[in-house]
Protein backbone atom coordinates (compact mmCIF):
# COMPACT_ATOMS: atom_id res chain seq x y z
CA UNK A 1 0.00 0.00 0.00
CA UNK A 2 1.19 3.54 -0.64
CA UNK A 3 2.00 6.55 1.43
CA UNK A 4 -0.54 9.31 1.08
CA UNK A 5 1.22 12.64 0.65
CA UNK A 6 0.18 16.22 -0.08
CA UNK A 7 -0.11 16.97 -3.79
CA UNK A 8 3.13 18.33 -5.33
CA UNK A 9 5.37 17.56 -2.33
CA UNK A 10 8.94 17.44 -3.76
CA UNK A 11 9.61 14.05 -2.14
CA UNK A 12 6.99 12.41 -4.39
CA UNK A 13 9.08 12.65 -7.57
CA UNK A 14 12.30 11.72 -5.76
CA UNK A 15 10.79 8.59 -4.24
CA UNK A 16 9.02 7.49 -7.40
CA UNK A 17 12.44 7.33 -9.05
CA UNK A 18 13.38 4.85 -6.31
CA UNK A 19 10.27 2.76 -7.15
CA UNK A 20 8.61 3.67 -3.86
CA UNK A 21 4.82 3.76 -4.24
CA UNK A 22 3.44 7.09 -3.10
CA UNK A 23 -0.05 8.44 -3.67
CA UNK A 24 -1.27 12.01 -3.86
CA UNK A 25 -4.10 13.17 -1.62
CA UNK A 26 -6.37 13.52 -4.66
CA UNK A 27 -6.01 9.87 -5.66
CA UNK A 28 -6.19 8.59 -2.07
CA UNK A 29 -9.65 10.12 -1.59
CA UNK A 30 -11.01 7.46 -3.97
CA UNK A 31 -10.03 4.63 -1.59
CA UNK A 32 -12.37 3.73 1.25
CA UNK A 33 -9.67 2.90 3.79
CA UNK A 34 -8.94 4.34 7.24
CA UNK A 35 -5.29 5.35 6.78
CA UNK A 36 -2.93 5.71 9.70
CA UNK A 37 -2.33 9.38 10.45
CA UNK A 38 1.33 10.27 11.05
CA UNK A 39 2.43 13.83 11.83
CA UNK A 40 6.05 14.95 11.45
CA UNK A 41 7.32 17.97 13.38
CA UNK A 42 10.35 18.75 11.23
CA UNK A 43 12.87 20.95 13.06
CA UNK A 44 15.83 20.21 10.79
CA UNK A 45 17.24 23.09 8.70
CA UNK A 46 17.06 21.27 5.33
CA UNK A 47 13.42 20.31 5.58
CA UNK A 48 12.93 18.85 2.10
CA UNK A 49 15.86 16.46 2.67
CA UNK A 50 14.49 15.34 6.04
CA UNK A 51 10.98 14.92 4.62
CA UNK A 52 12.33 12.62 1.92
CA UNK A 53 14.48 10.60 4.36
CA UNK A 54 11.56 9.92 6.72
CA UNK A 55 9.00 9.26 3.99
CA UNK A 56 11.36 6.73 2.42
CA UNK A 57 11.39 4.71 5.66
CA UNK A 58 7.67 5.05 6.34
CA UNK A 59 6.92 3.63 2.90
CA UNK A 60 8.08 0.13 3.77
CA UNK A 61 4.77 -1.22 5.14
CA UNK A 62 1.56 -2.67 3.62
CA UNK A 63 -0.53 0.06 5.29
CA UNK A 64 -1.83 3.29 3.87
CA UNK A 65 -0.32 6.20 5.79
CA UNK A 66 -1.52 9.78 5.69
CA UNK A 67 1.47 12.09 6.31
CA UNK A 68 1.05 15.60 7.73
CA UNK A 69 3.78 18.14 8.46
CA UNK A 70 3.73 20.39 11.52
CA UNK A 71 5.65 23.60 12.05
CA UNK A 72 6.20 25.97 14.92
CA UNK A 73 4.55 29.36 15.02
CA UNK A 74 7.39 30.66 17.20
CA UNK A 75 10.17 29.83 14.70
CA UNK A 76 10.73 30.78 11.05
CA UNK A 77 13.05 28.42 9.12
CA UNK A 78 15.93 30.11 7.27
CA UNK A 79 16.90 27.33 4.85
CA UNK A 80 13.55 26.30 3.35
CA UNK A 81 11.50 28.43 0.95
CA UNK A 82 8.56 30.19 2.54
CA UNK A 83 6.37 28.90 -0.28
CA UNK A 84 7.22 25.31 0.64
CA UNK A 85 6.37 25.87 4.29
CA UNK A 86 3.08 27.56 3.45
CA UNK A 87 2.05 24.84 1.00
CA UNK A 88 2.92 21.71 2.99
CA UNK A 89 3.19 22.66 6.68
CA UNK A 90 0.63 23.71 9.27
CA UNK A 91 1.13 25.50 12.57
CA UNK A 92 0.75 23.38 15.69
CA UNK A 93 -1.97 25.78 16.84
CA UNK A 94 -4.13 24.77 13.87
CA UNK A 95 -3.66 21.03 14.60
CA UNK A 96 -4.23 21.12 18.33
CA UNK A 97 -7.70 19.57 18.19
CA UNK A 98 -6.62 16.71 15.91
CA UNK A 99 -5.37 13.27 16.92
CA UNK A 100 -2.73 11.14 15.24
CA UNK A 101 -1.77 7.48 15.30
CA UNK A 102 1.94 8.30 15.25
CA UNK A 103 4.26 11.29 15.49
CA UNK A 104 7.92 11.93 14.65
CA UNK A 105 9.81 14.89 16.12
CA UNK A 106 13.19 15.47 14.49
CA UNK A 107 16.46 16.85 15.73
CA UNK A 108 17.33 20.55 15.64
CA UNK A 109 20.62 22.51 15.44
CA UNK A 110 20.32 23.97 18.96
CA UNK A 111 22.27 21.40 20.98
CA UNK A 112 24.68 23.89 22.51
CA UNK A 113 21.90 25.87 24.16
CA UNK A 114 20.17 25.06 27.45
CA UNK A 115 16.68 23.83 26.62
CA UNK A 116 14.96 26.79 28.26
CA UNK A 117 17.00 29.24 26.17
CA UNK A 118 15.81 27.81 22.85
CA UNK A 119 13.50 30.48 21.40
CA UNK A 120 10.71 28.00 20.71
CA UNK A 121 11.02 25.98 23.93
CA UNK A 122 7.64 27.08 25.31
CA UNK A 123 5.90 25.88 22.17
CA UNK A 124 7.83 22.60 22.31
CA UNK A 125 6.62 22.09 25.89
CA UNK A 126 3.07 22.67 24.67
CA UNK A 127 3.58 20.04 21.96
CA UNK A 128 5.13 17.56 24.42
CA UNK A 129 2.07 17.89 26.67
CA UNK A 130 -0.29 17.58 23.70
CA UNK A 131 1.43 14.45 22.33
CA UNK A 132 0.76 12.56 25.54
CA UNK A 133 -3.01 12.67 24.92
CA UNK A 134 -3.30 13.08 21.14
CA UNK A 135 -0.82 10.55 19.72
CA UNK A 136 -0.61 6.77 20.09
CA UNK A 137 3.19 6.51 19.72
CA UNK A 138 5.89 9.15 19.20
CA UNK A 139 9.48 8.92 17.96
CA UNK A 140 11.83 11.59 19.32
CA UNK A 141 15.05 11.92 17.29
CA UNK A 142 18.46 13.35 18.37
CA UNK A 143 17.86 16.80 19.94
CA UNK A 144 14.14 16.02 20.28
CA UNK A 145 15.11 12.83 22.17
CA UNK A 146 17.25 14.82 24.60
CA UNK A 147 14.56 17.49 24.94
CA UNK A 148 11.80 14.94 25.52
CA UNK A 149 13.83 13.03 28.10
CA UNK A 150 14.62 16.29 29.87
CA UNK A 151 11.04 17.55 29.88
CA UNK A 152 9.24 14.31 30.75
CA UNK A 153 11.84 12.57 32.93
CA UNK A 154 14.33 15.24 34.07
CA UNK A 155 17.24 13.56 32.26
CA UNK A 156 20.09 16.06 31.71
CA UNK A 157 22.27 16.37 28.63
CA UNK A 158 26.05 16.80 28.74
CA UNK A 159 28.35 18.58 26.30
CA UNK A 160 30.84 16.33 24.52
CA UNK A 161 34.53 17.27 24.16
CA UNK A 162 34.24 16.55 20.45
CA UNK A 163 31.39 15.77 18.09
CA UNK A 164 29.95 12.23 18.09
CA UNK A 165 30.17 11.83 14.35
CA UNK A 166 29.98 8.67 12.28
CA UNK A 167 28.38 5.24 12.11
CA UNK A 168 28.55 3.23 15.32
CA UNK A 169 27.58 -0.35 16.28
CA UNK A 170 24.65 -0.73 18.68
CA UNK A 171 23.90 -3.65 20.99
CA UNK A 172 20.30 -4.68 21.59
CA UNK A 173 19.53 -4.99 25.30
CA UNK A 174 15.92 -6.17 24.97
CA UNK A 175 15.91 -8.52 21.95
CA UNK A 176 12.37 -9.82 22.54
CA UNK A 177 10.74 -6.42 22.08
CA UNK A 178 8.67 -6.20 18.89
CA UNK A 179 10.57 -3.06 17.83
CA UNK A 180 13.60 -5.34 17.26
CA UNK A 181 11.78 -8.18 15.51
CA UNK A 182 14.02 -9.42 12.70
CA UNK A 183 17.10 -7.51 13.93
CA UNK A 184 20.57 -8.96 14.23
CA UNK A 185 22.21 -8.86 17.66
CA UNK A 186 24.06 -5.68 16.69
CA UNK A 187 23.19 -3.00 14.16
CA UNK A 188 24.70 0.23 12.91
CA UNK A 189 23.36 3.75 13.50
CA UNK A 190 24.55 7.16 12.29
CA UNK A 191 25.24 9.77 14.98
CA UNK A 192 25.90 13.47 14.56
CA UNK A 193 25.72 15.44 17.80
CA UNK A 194 27.67 17.59 20.25
CA UNK A 195 25.99 16.41 23.45
CA UNK A 196 24.96 13.18 25.12
CA UNK A 197 22.70 11.57 27.67
CA UNK A 198 24.24 9.10 30.09
CA UNK A 199 23.47 5.50 30.87
CA UNK A 200 23.40 5.90 34.65
CA UNK A 201 20.76 8.64 34.43
CA UNK A 202 18.53 6.44 32.28
CA UNK A 203 18.91 3.37 34.49
CA UNK A 204 18.14 5.41 37.61
CA UNK A 205 14.66 6.24 36.29
CA UNK A 206 12.21 3.35 36.57
CA UNK A 207 9.94 4.89 33.93
CA UNK A 208 12.61 4.49 31.25
CA UNK A 209 13.88 1.36 29.55
CA UNK A 210 17.27 1.44 27.86
CA UNK A 211 16.85 -0.94 24.93
CA UNK A 212 19.92 -0.27 22.72
CA UNK A 213 23.33 1.29 23.25
CA UNK A 214 26.81 1.52 21.76
CA UNK A 215 30.19 1.20 23.43
CA UNK A 216 31.31 4.46 21.82
CA UNK A 217 28.10 6.44 21.42
CA UNK A 218 26.31 5.45 24.63
CA UNK A 219 22.51 5.10 24.95
CA UNK A 220 20.93 5.04 21.50
CA UNK A 221 17.29 3.97 21.98
CA UNK A 222 15.21 4.46 25.13
CA UNK A 223 11.60 3.33 25.41
CA UNK A 224 8.91 4.63 27.77
CA UNK A 225 5.22 4.04 28.45
CA UNK A 226 5.21 0.61 26.84
CA UNK A 227 6.28 1.96 23.47
CA UNK A 228 4.19 5.10 23.34
CA UNK A 229 7.51 6.97 23.43
CA UNK A 230 10.83 6.11 21.77
CA UNK A 231 13.86 8.37 22.21
CA UNK A 232 16.54 7.82 19.53
CA UNK A 233 19.84 9.64 20.00
CA UNK A 234 21.09 8.92 16.48
CA UNK A 235 19.77 9.15 12.95
CA UNK A 236 18.56 5.89 11.45
CA UNK A 237 16.72 8.00 8.88
CA UNK A 238 19.89 9.47 7.35
CA UNK A 239 20.46 8.98 3.63
CA UNK A 240 23.84 7.57 2.50
CA UNK A 241 25.32 11.00 1.71
CA UNK A 242 24.08 12.97 4.74
CA UNK A 243 27.21 12.67 6.89
CA UNK A 244 29.35 13.42 3.83
CA UNK A 245 27.39 16.64 3.26
CA UNK A 246 27.80 17.62 6.93
CA UNK A 247 31.52 16.84 6.90
CA UNK A 248 32.23 18.91 3.78
CA UNK A 249 30.11 21.79 5.04
CA UNK A 250 31.95 21.89 8.38
CA UNK A 251 35.38 21.36 6.80
CA UNK A 252 34.84 24.42 4.63
CA UNK A 253 34.16 26.50 7.74
CA UNK A 254 37.04 25.40 9.98
CA UNK A 255 40.15 23.17 9.71
CA UNK A 256 39.74 20.95 12.81
CA UNK A 257 36.77 18.89 11.62
CA UNK A 258 37.19 15.15 12.18
CA UNK A 259 36.23 12.52 9.63
CA UNK A 260 32.97 10.70 10.37
CA UNK A 261 34.00 7.34 11.82
CA UNK A 262 33.25 3.98 10.17
CA UNK A 263 31.81 5.79 7.16
CA UNK A 264 34.10 6.31 4.16
CA UNK A 265 35.71 3.37 2.44
CA UNK A 266 39.29 3.18 3.79
CA UNK A 267 38.55 6.37 5.80
CA UNK A 268 39.12 8.29 2.58
CA UNK A 269 36.59 11.09 1.98
CA UNK A 270 37.29 10.84 -1.75
CA UNK A 271 35.84 7.32 -1.64
CA UNK A 272 32.08 6.70 -1.36
CA UNK A 273 30.46 5.99 2.02
CA UNK A 274 29.77 2.41 3.03
CA UNK A 275 26.06 2.14 3.84
CA UNK A 276 25.72 -0.25 6.80
CA UNK A 277 22.52 0.95 8.50
CA UNK A 278 19.81 1.04 5.81
CA UNK A 279 18.32 -2.44 6.29
CA UNK A 280 17.88 -2.04 10.06
CA UNK A 281 16.54 1.49 9.60
CA UNK A 282 13.77 0.17 7.35
CA UNK A 283 13.06 -2.66 9.76
CA UNK A 284 12.91 -0.34 12.78
CA UNK A 285 10.37 1.98 11.18
CA UNK A 286 8.29 -0.91 9.84
CA UNK A 287 8.21 -2.52 13.28
CA UNK A 288 7.24 0.81 14.88
CA UNK A 289 4.38 1.33 12.43
CA UNK A 290 3.15 -2.25 12.77
CA UNK A 291 3.53 -3.10 16.46
CA UNK A 292 3.37 0.27 18.23
CA UNK A 293 1.08 2.27 15.97
CA UNK A 294 -1.21 0.07 13.85
CA UNK A 295 -1.75 -2.66 16.44
CA UNK A 296 -2.19 -0.23 19.35
CA UNK A 297 -4.16 2.68 17.91
CA UNK A 298 -7.98 2.59 18.06
CA UNK A 299 -9.95 2.44 14.82
CA UNK A 300 -11.88 5.49 16.02
CA UNK A 301 -8.99 7.93 16.10
CA UNK A 302 -10.89 10.25 18.43
CA UNK A 303 -10.56 7.57 21.13
CA UNK A 304 -6.78 8.14 21.44
CA UNK A 305 -5.97 9.35 24.95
Amino acid sequence: MPLRLPDRLPAIDLLKRENIFVMSTTRAHHQDIRPLRIVILNLMPLKITTETDLIRLLSNTPLQIDISFMKLKSHTPKNTPVEHMMMFYRDFSSMREEKFDGMIITGAPVEAMPFEEVTYWEEMVDIFQWARTHVTSTLYICWAAQAGLYYYYNIPKYALPQKMFGIFPQSILEPLLPIFRGFDETFMMPHSRHSEIRRDDILANDALQLIAEGDTCGPSIIMARGGREFFITGHLEYAPNTLDTEYRRDRDQRPDVLLPRNYYRDDNPEQPPIVTWRAHANLFYSNWINYYVYQETPYDISAIQ
